[in-house]
């Protein structure tokens, strides 16, 4: 398949290691922002290909990891009222509040449906107007677009039964609050490709410099997230801070303006509480003020009164592996009292979860990325990404754009 198949070859992948091999001198820190690139690193042993001064850290990019644990009371509270109809995308239903999750409220005969857009919770509230449809918009940059289209189409339409329960969040204010913590280990990024599909990557160049970090815009397949690396690891050796895009085929600088426009037209930036970091400053979006009717925190303000403080377990230490301090094999509850079928944290749960992503591929023994021949390309095994046939199968052959 094009644009999936090329950048899946192991034999090219054993390339781009030696490449990265070659290049680097001395030991080095890179998070990956996305929970993509996460699943892509561990489920292909990314990880286990590079040379053993790269070390890879998981940053907080799964926006149902870091939704904060009182909003999902809130769903849960708005979810169990009996003239609702609660829309959501299907990974948030097994996310733990301080005591249940939306499935849970499923079960118990709450009126809670997986939908694939924002735009179809807004057609269920055509369909239903005896009923208040609320549709729990959470996600990066990504997602945004589509969120403020429903809202949009809603006031153009009149549709008064409609409203949405807010958690949307940005990466850059998260990634400079990252880099401001005095425990900080990061020496360089990559950054989310598909949230600079919409974005465009001009507001990373700032945080490059200030925080003196490489930041590349990286893909989602191997290739795409090793040559991600090759970048980051030579403006690391070379001293250079400087933000770089690797995923050309998708991402333009300037990101996509009409989407943009759309944003802007409907949201405002705000704070936003981050599950197991805390609040975070103009890293959020909330609906603005000629908008605010359509804010479920305000519809339902009566009911969501009566919710006591949230809880979560505190055995969980997603908090701490979200910001990379820790992997989630560190966890004392990692498949043990946390598995996906009865989970403690976000991070198990999301199909963009490192916690997710270690229980898949890595509670037994999983096989990197193969050869063609058959060789598996650990590291010591003597025949790491060698080249033989001549290619030389160099990183800067893919391309990339300052």
């Amino acid at each position: 398949m094009k644009f999936v198949d090329e950048y899946r070859n192991a034999d090219l992948a054993q390339k781009y290691v030696q490449e990265i091999t070659e290049v680097i001198t001395k030991p080095w820190t890179i998070m990956e922002i996305c929970g993509g690139q996460t699943h892509s690193i561990v489920k292909y042993g990314i990880d286990r290909l590079l040379p053993s001064e790269i070390t890879l850290i998981h940053g907080p990019g799964c926006p149902v990891c870091v939704t904060p644990i009182e909003l999902i009371d809130c769903a849960l509270k708005i979810a169990s009222i009996s003239n609702v109809i609660f829309c959501s995308f299907g990974d948030m239903l097994r996310v733990p509040g301080s005591e249940k999750d939306l499935l849970t409220i499923k079960a118990s005969g709450g009126d809670v449906r997986i939908v694939y857009s924002p735009l179809d919770s807004l057609k269920i509230a055509q369909e239903n107007p005896d009923k208040e449809v609320v549709f729990f918009a959470v996600g990066f940059e990504t997602t945004t677009p589509g969120t403020a289209m429903a809202v949009y189409q809603a006031k153009q339409q009149g549709i008064k039964n409609f409203s949405l329960l807010v958690s949307h969040v940005l990466v850059p204010p998260a990634m400079s609050a990252l880099l401001s913590s005095p425990n900080c280990v990061v020496q360089g990024f990559l950054a989310a490709g598909h949230v600079c599909t919409v974005m465009g990557y001009e507001a990373y160049k700032p945080i490059a410099q200030k925080y003196k970090v490489p930041i590349v815009v990286t893909g989602f397949e191997p290739i795409d997230v090793l040559q991600g690396i090759y970048h980051c690891i030579q403006q690391l050796e070379t001293g250079k801070y400087d933000c770089k895009n690797q995923y050309v085929r998708s991402v333009k600088s300037q990101g996509n303006a009409l989407a943009q426009q759309l944003i802007q037209e409907v949201f405002e930036v705000v704070p936003r509480r981050w599950r197991g970091i805390g609040e975070i400053g103009e890293s959020g979006l909330g609906l603005r003020p000629e908008y605010a009717l359509y804010d479920a925190l305000k519809r339902f303000e009566s009911p969501l009164s009566s919710l006591t403080p949230s809880t979560a377990p505190q055995v969980c230490i997603s908090g701490e592996i979200m910001q990379g301090y820790k992997k989630p094999n560190d966890c004392p509850a990692f498949g043990t009292q946390c598995t996906p079928e009865n989970p403690l944290g976000a991070p198990m749960v999301s199909s963009e979860g490192p916690c997710a992503a270690y229980y898949r591929y890595r509670s037994h023994q999983q096989p990197v990325l193969r050869r063609g021949d058959g060789e598996t390309g650990r590291r010591g095994d003597g025949e790491t990404g060698r080249r033989g046939d001549g290619e030389t199968g160099r990183l800067g052959d893919w391309g990339a754009e300052y």
